[in-house]
């Protein structure tokens, strides 16, 4: 497969491994692979605390990668990218059983923070509030990202849209995208 022109999205919620699949898949695709949380947060210590305003991280983007052929972006950018939409040409859409991704997230925010996620901890409050914030996702009534808000939002996309179960491990799910990108440039 050529992989000149793909410029992937990889979204889902929290937890359900986009930044995973997008860096495995840069290495094997030879592309490279950028995170939305890289340009929706200042640089911060500690991290994810200081959020750019929309048109700065639209800026930010543009002048890093956007004129590239090809890219992955790992992340969300619901209710404020949609600038980035006509430049797709694929979106991977991945989802996980709550408490798989639950649990993954526990496990990388222990990883990422230690003891500091532990109550009394300094980061302890930041980190129950990430948890709250993850766990909103798949219940329709939260007001921050859901996965009612994903499905309107991948309705309306204009390019294709690749839907994976993330629970295989992710040289198989990376395996299972390339597929598809396969057949949907064989289609064309």
């Amino acid at each position: 497969m050529t992989t000149a022109g793909t410029r992937l999205h990889i979204t889902g919620a929290s937890g359900a491994g986009c930044s995973t699949l997008a860096r495995g898949l840069a290495v094997r695709l030879a592309s490279q692979c950028f995170d939305t949380d890289d340009f929706y947060w200042h640089p911060s210590d500690p991290p994810f605390s200081r959020k750019r305003p929309p048109e700065e991280r639209l800026a930010l983007m543009a002048e890093i990668f956007l004129p590239r052929s090809d890219w992955i972006l790992a992340g969300s950018l619901l209710g404020w990218g949609e600038p980035l939409v006509p430049r797709f040409t694929h979106v991977v859409f991945l989802t996980l059983p709550p408490a798989q991704r639950l649990a993954r997230l526990r496990r990388r925010e222990r990883l990422r923070y230690g003891d500091a996620i532990l109550p009394g901890g300094p980061q302890a409050g930041a980190h129950r509030a990430f948890m709250d914030y993850a766990m909103g996702y798949d219940s329709p009534d939260f007001t921050g990202r859901t996965r009612v808000k994903h499905e309107l939002w991948l309705e309306e996309l204009p390019c294709p849209v690749i839907r994976l179960d993330s629970s295989v491990a992710p040289d198989l799910l990376a395996d299972r995208v390339i597929e598809a990108l396969d057949q949907t440039v064989g289609a064309a």
